[in-house]
């Protein structure tokens, strides 16, 4: 299975030389331990930018990453509600699904920049849908169905700032993760 590849995909920034890992996630609970993993390294003013098909998993690794921040609650897909909104471990997580947005000037219609603080870590969903108006990630997680469909999802990590790349560097680090890395990280070809 090719775990890398060249950025040919419209909602995929091309490699700038940024900190970067790549994930096969064979099942559901690979998809939660990446969550798991990353819960604890958050910190406010992160923004994660979730990209990938419907059902590649993006509100699932947000749920996990809830629950292990100790979110009991229901954890649902905000793609009606714009945002929803969690006070977990003293840590404002915002919680933003654009896929219905028509035009990206709905982010501004709508009063979204208002959430993007310090003081708050968000989680977009579907950020193209709102490009030029939703502020830039600091980690972009973009996930993709492989060939065979049974393999599960690709998950591509990509750190586009210095908080993301702290934030990824020790992710890499995390030994909930070790498992998947020692099977399926592959450092990215060169274009």
């Amino acid at each position: 299975m090719i775990l890398h590849s060249p950025h040919d995909s419209p909602d995929v920034r091309p490699d700038t030389g940024d900190t970067h890992c790549c994930l096969c996630l064979p099942h559901e609970a690979a998809t939660i331990a990446v969550g798991q993993a990353l819960a604890p390294l958050l910190a406010p003013g992160l923004i994660l930018w979730l990209d990938g098909d419907l059902g590649a998993g993006k509100t699932t690794l947000v749920r996990a990453l809830l629950r292990a921040l100790g979110h009991a609650g229901p954890v649902k897909s905000p793609t009606y509600t714009l945002v929803e909104v969690y006070a977990v471990s003293s840590l404002y997580l915002y919680h933003f699904d654009f896929y219905r947005f028509n035009d990206p000037e709905e982010f501004v219609d709508a009063g979204l920049g208002e959430y993007f603080r310090t003081d708050a870590v968000c989680l977009v969903e579907w950020p193209a849908k709102a490009r030029g108006y939703v502020p830039a990630a600091d980690v972009e997680l973009v996930f993709r169905f492989p060939d065979a469909p049974a393999d599960g999802r690709i998950l591509e990590l990509h750190a586009r700032s210095e908080a993301g790349r702290q934030c990824l560097n020790s992710f890499r680090s995390c030994s909930g993760v070790a498992s998947l890395f020692a099977r399926s990280v592959l450092p990215f070809s060169s274009p």
